[in-house]
């Protein structure tokens, strides 16, 4: 079992920037991805980008340039920058086992005009 906890989610101005973790505790061994998805009201859950155990990483085209996933020990990061209104959601934190994968519990981001 693995568990995540997210933070840093919050409302900022549109241009501003966040920085959101995801702690990661239990059987952190199993790990080979880390992820970070986003849900807007009545739109589908989106992967906005992705750290493999090996540190390659992967960006959605949308975030590509604003958006810098990293990771530390058993912490991910998104650092979020040039932050627009249509950023705004709530942001999960996933890891992806080679036998189960675990969601967070999400974390709202809002981002004002």
């Amino acid at each position: 079992q693995v568990q995540l906890v997210e933070s840093g989610g919050g409302l900022v101005q549109a241009g501003g920037s966040l920085r959101l973790s995801c702690a990661a505790s239990g059987s952190i061994f199993s790990i080979r991805v880390m992820e970070w998805y986003r849900q807007a009201p009545g739109k589908q859950r989106e992967l906005v980008a992705a750290i493999t155990s090996g540190g390659s990483t992967n960006y959605a085209a949308s975030v590509k340039g604003r958006f810098t996933i990293s990771r530390a020990k058993n912490t991910v990061y998104l650092q979020m920058s040039s932050l627009k209104p249509e950023d705004t959601a709530v942001y999960y934190c996933h890891a992806g086992g080679w036998v189960s994968d675990y969601w967070g519990q999400g974390t709202q981001v809002t981002v004002s005009s």
